[in-house]
């Protein structure tokens, strides 16, 4: 019985042979359809009825190896790219695909990465001041400790991006949805975001001084540290958001008291939170 599986699976898996993630899925499917033999066995089925019915079992698998061996190649086609300590300012990255992609210690001031798939990419200590990655996906990239300054994010995906101890005087972030990034210990007054999104955004200890966040929405986002003197979150939505202070600052929630809330809607536990650090919450709508 082994011997005829076996040899039903080889002409199936043929088209297929040296792809290694096809070799496992034949491997794994033979002893599911081993086992399959025996319970019909069992079952008081005869040799040649339990293997038909075992191979039957199997439905059309051909479109799943198949799939299954595409994807593999893809990968396998894939090319780590390495452009660290390169000079290339003002270059011209536009579309490109760079899963991985090495960018760090290079000079690539004013590079234009429009709509690239930067997804796991690294730019430590290069100079992307000017670059602009609008509609560029950020996934999982570290643009931590750079000077971004006057850097565009315009529709960027921002998923588990960081942006921790960063420079980002004139930086502009419109438009875009930004899911677990770190922005914390990171200069922001001179940052502008414009209609984004902040889901799990962490700004601890980060200074937001004067940062307008009209309308924006803001869900599981900390603000535990920061400096919040005169920021306004004026018509802003806000939920389950965290504003704490170390317990010997005075300044943090002095700073609270500054924060402009009108025309803000916020649930139950965001608003008890600011209420006990005195915020001025008479214009907030609680939901």
């Amino acid at each position: 019985m082994n011997e005829k599986l076996n040899n039903y699976l080889n002409g199936v898996f043929a088209p297929y042979d040296g792809v290694k993630s096809v070799a496992e899925l034949k491997s794994d499917l033979f002893a599911d359809l081993q086992e399959k033999y025996r319970d019909l066995r069992a079952k008081g089925k005869d040799e040649e009825t339990a293997l038909q019915m075992t191979i039957a079992s199997i439905g059309d698998i051909e479109q799943t190896i198949m799939e299954v061996a595409n994807l593999s190649r893809s990968l396998e086609r894939q090319v780590v790219t390495n452009l660290s300590a390169s000079n290339l300012p003002k270059s011209d990255f536009a579309g490109v695909t760079a899963h991985k992609g090495r960018f760090t210690s290079s000079a690539l001031r004013g590079s234009d990465f429009t709509n690239a798939d930067l997804t796991g990419s690294s730019f430590a200590s290069s100079d992307v001041r000017d670059a602009r990655f609008d509609g560029a996906n950020l996934t999982d990239c570290n643009l931590s400790t750079l000077d971004l300054a006057r850097a565009s994010f315009k529709a960027s995906i921002l998923v588990r991006t960081n942006f921790s101890k960063s420079g980002l005087d004139g930086a502009t972030f419109t438009g875009a949805k930004l899911t677990d990034v770190k922005l914390t210990m990171t200069d922001l007054r001179k940052a502008t975001f414009a209609n984004c999104m902040f889901d799990g955004v962490d700004f601890t200890s980060s200074d937001l001084t004067g940062q307008r966040f009209d309308g924006q929405t803001f869900i599981g986002v900390k603000f535990d540290k920061a400096g919040l003197n005169e920021v306004s979150f004026k018509g802003a939505t806000l939920k389950n958001v965290s504003f704490q202070g170390s317990m010997l600052s005075r300044k943090f929630y002095r700073a609270i008291k500054t924060v402009c809330f009108d025309g803000a809607i916020m649930d139950k536990l965001t608003y008890a939170a600011l209420k006990g650090i005195e915020a001025d919450l008479s214009k907030v709508t609680v939901r």
